[in-house]
């Protein structure tokens, strides 16, 4: 029983053995004919990479004849256009040279031409230099004179007449001085006596500033009134944009300050670009040109007065007094008044003159800042002389003048006198109704003395004068003439407030009758 197993694994053994001996054996044999057909595909592969090789190889050497062929046409080409081209600029230079040839050929000729000129016009004035000299002889023996004889009876003669007209000019000169001489005087005395006549122009607390149109106004004010409060914030002074035609109102206690409103707004009507920031630029360069305008009146006041060596800051005082009113006299003018009254008392009684007008010219200088600093102008005015150092005499006369103190000198009692004179004179306080009538009918009859002027209205309390012009007699391109003419005439021959605006204005009419 146990025989059988173990043969039987042995004859499973063997067989096993076997047919792994037949698979191998058979592995071989198909191995190695698969290596046969390896070896033969291998070979016509390489076979046929070397064809592809040979093939591209004449394709590329092909290419490259083709390319050589192509390079070579292209710089033939290239070599032929530049030989044209040389060739072009060969014959553009032998042009140029030929003609460079001709033209210094006709400047050789024009020269010779020019040089026989010369000779010619040397030679003309060689002969009429020649015929001069027989003529000038000829002239001498006719008049029996030598040149210098002339030449000096001549210079006789212009000297006799130069002379003549000299002593006629100066015999003018002499009596227009005595004429300007003798005005003077009546003028002088007249002062002494109190009857100068002087127009003052009247400022309490407001201006007006006539604007172009009612649509002015509203670019004043701006969107949402920023330009106007801007205006109002950067100069003080209120600005009323109200009904009135043609014009606003600054109103403002400060003088200086409405100055420099006034003008600011002046100069933006007139540049036209109303914005914040166009409007600080034209304020701030009207502050300068007051500041400017402050300290010349301030000089040209001392000037005027004859007043000498005194503090730069009290000159700039007296200056601001230009834009300073008091019951609608001007405080500059009433101050030089009151310091020629001065002068003139102090000379009557043989006081200082010099000290006698500083004393005037300053007796107000408080109205520049009593606006700002309370009390009595009188003893402001003493306590800023006193402040620059100004004599005991002067101080005093500053602030007694209207008895805020007593009087301790002659001088003081001179400046009382003269300030109630110069107040209290005829016309020195207001204009009367008379002379505003006179005022608007002299603007009229200026108006109408112009020809082509058919009407004229003075009209705005004299602010403006209307123009009416016949069409017939002045066409269009006249009347801005006319409107020039006007305004100057009214210049040179009127005094008034403020600026006068003229208006001309020209109109045709048809007109007929239905029957």
């Amino acid at each position: 029983m146990d025989f059988y197993p173990v043969v039987t694994v042995c004859l499973v053994i063997a067989g096993t053995a076997a047919g792994v001996a037949a698979g191998i054996f058979a592995y071989k044999i198909v191995q190695g004919k698969r290596e046969e057909g390896a070896v033969s595909k291998a070979e016509k592969l390489l076979q046929e990479a070397a064809d592809k090789a040979e093939k591209a190889r004449k394709d590329l050497m092909a290419e490259t004849r083709d390319e050589i062929h192509r390079l070579r046409q292209e710089v033939d080409k290239e070599t032929k256009e530049r030989r044209s081209e040389l060739q072009r600029a060969e014959r553009k230079l032998e042009q140029k040279e030929e003609n460079l040839d001709r033209k210094l050929e006709n400047a050789a000729k024009r020269e010779e031409e020019l040089r026989q000129k010369l000779e010619e016009i040397k030679q003309r004035s060689d002969e009429v230099s020649q015929k001069e000299g027989r003529l000038v002889e000829k002239l001498e023996e006719i008049a029996r004179m030598s040149r210098e004889d002339a030449k000096q009876l001549l210079l006789s003669e212009v000297e006799s007449e130069a002379n003549h007209i000299i002593g006629l000019r100066l015999k003018e000169m002499e009596e227009r001085a005595k004429r300007d001489a003798d005005r003077k005087a009546q003028e002088i005395i007249a002062v002494a006596v109190q009857r100068c006549s002087v127009d003052f122009t009247s400022e309490i607390a407001v201006s007006v500033v006539p604007i172009p149109s009612d649509e002015m106004k509203g670019r004043i004010i701006g969107r949402e009134g920023r330009n106007i409060r801007t205006f109002e914030t950067l100069t003080g002074v209120d600005l009323i944009v109200d009904d009135t035609p043609e014009a606003v109102t600054l109103s403002c206690f400060d003088p200086v300050r409405r100055e420099v409103a006034r003008l600011s707004l002046e100069r933006l009507i007139q540049d036209g670009r109303i914005h914040p920031t166009r409007i600080e630029e034209i304020i701030e360069k009207a502050k300068r040109d007051v500041e400017v305008q402050i300290v010349e009146a301030g000089e040209e006041a001392l000037l005027e007065a004859g007043v000498k060596h005194m503090h730069s800051e009290l000159a700039k005082l007296i200056g601001q007094l230009r834009f300073r009113a008091s019951y609608g006299q001007n405080a500059l003018h009433h101050s030089l008044e009151v310091a020629h009254l001065c002068g003139f008392f102090a000379a009557e009684l043989g006081l200082d003159e010099a000290t006698a007008k500083r004393a005037g010219l300053l007796h107000d200088i408080g109205k520049a800042v009593d606006h700002q600093v309370e009390g009595p102008h009188a003893l402001i005015g003493a306590d800023i002389a006193k402040r620059y150092n100004e004599a005991p005499e002067i101080i005093n006369a500053i602030a007694s003048h209207h008895e805020d103190e007593e009087p301790q000198t002659l001088y003081a009692l001179l400046v009382a006198a003269a300030d109630a004179a110069s107040a209290s004179r005829p016309g020195a306080r207001r204009e009367s109704l008379d002379a505003y009538v006179k005022r608007l009918e002299k603007l009229e009859e200026i108006a109408n003395s112009f020809s082509g002027v058919s009407k004229a209205f003075a009209i705005q309390a004299g602010r403006e004068v209307r123009v009416a012009v016949s069409p017939e007699t002045t066409d269009e391109g006249q009347m801005q003439k006319l409107a020039y003419d006007i305004a100057r005439k009214i210049e040179s021959e009127m005094k008034y407030p403020g600026q006068i605006k003229v208006t001309l204005i020209r109109e045709t009419r048809a007109v007929d009758y239905a029957k």
